[in-house]
């Protein structure tokens, strides 16, 4: 466990399985959201002497191709998962850069350098915070003036298919927990509550901008099994309704059906929608 950690449920998980199947699965999870990555990267707009800090960066994809873009500067990735750093560590050193670092951190705590950076980028990374104004504050500390964020998070449950429909699939038609409130994929859905968030962080001329990509789970209905079936999603709701082992196994079953209605010759594609948050710190 991190010595400064602010949220140890999300450290235990992320320093744990859901890390660990990450790590496994990182071209997967990659590609999963390449389209979303590529709205990112149009976001942020990286310059060749900008340095870039890349919150809950995984196994480094974002940072090293952060790193690409600011070949005069500098990129530093961070991430609760050690398993993940150390990929990401690998991964630099395979490909010659020497201008990427990683650190495990929880962002919302760990003593940056102040004003350090240029620019912050996060790819669904920043939506897991115990304290989202006290992350942003101290990730806005680490920002020069007038530096920049760009970050990718998902929009409302409601308007996102690829979770809906597993959620479905697995539930075998039992009354699903509702999503409550703290940390989670959907804690930064509502503009207002993001517009509130960064104001009272530090941040200003906050933008929204919607985003409308498929999700790619895989060339065949078959793999994206294959990627799905360990996923934390899968695990924490089998738990949740407390299934045995023949509902366990009926769940797993209509999640492949699922998959293989969404089988197309791109691979298995299910909408999304996400949002690409733009601001500066304030001077």
């Amino acid at each position: 466990m991190l010595k400064d950690i602010a949220n140890a449920d999300q450290a235990r998980s992320w320093d744990g399985d859901d890390g660990a199947h990450w790590t496994e699965h990182e071209q997967a999870y990659n590609a999963s959201t390449a389209r979303h990555t590529a709205h990112l990267w149009r976001a942020a707009a990286i310059a060749s002497d900008d340095r870039v800090l890349d919150i809950g960066c995984g196994t480094g994809q974002t940072t090293r191709d952060a790193a690409r873009a600011a070949s005069r500067g500098s990129a530093l990735g961070v991430d609760l998962s050690s398993r993940q750093i150390e990929r990401a560590r690998e991964h630099a050193r395979d490909e010659g850069l020497h201008n990427v670092s990683f650190e495990q951190a929880d962002a919302q705590v760990h003593p940056f350098d102040r004003e350090s950076f240029d620019i912050v980028v996060s790819r669904t990374g920043t939506m897991f915070f115990a304290d989202p104004v006290a992350a942003f504050g101290n990730i806005g500390r680490a920002a020069r003036p007038r530096g920049r964020l760009a970050m990718v998070t998902w929009q409302a449950l409601d308007r996102n298919p690829w979770i809906l429909e597993m959620r479905d699939a697995l539930s075998l038609g039992r009354a699903l927990p509702p999503e409550g409130p703290g940390p989670g994929p959907f804690s930064l859905a509502e503009p207002g509550v993001v517009r509130d968030i960064l104001a009272k962080s530090g941040w200003t001329a906050v933008d929204l901008a919607p985003v409308e990509e498929p999700m790619y789970f895989g060339a065949t209905a078959e793999a994206a099994f294959e990627l799905l079936r360990n996923v934390g999603l899968v695990r924490g709701l089998s738990i949740a309704l407390q299934f045995d082992e023949t509902e366990k196994q009926e769940a797993l079953d209509r999640l492949r059906e699922m998959l293989r209605r969404h089988e197309t010759p791109d691979g298995v594609l299910i909408e999304s929608r996400a949002w690409v948050t733009t601001a500066r710190r304030a001077a």
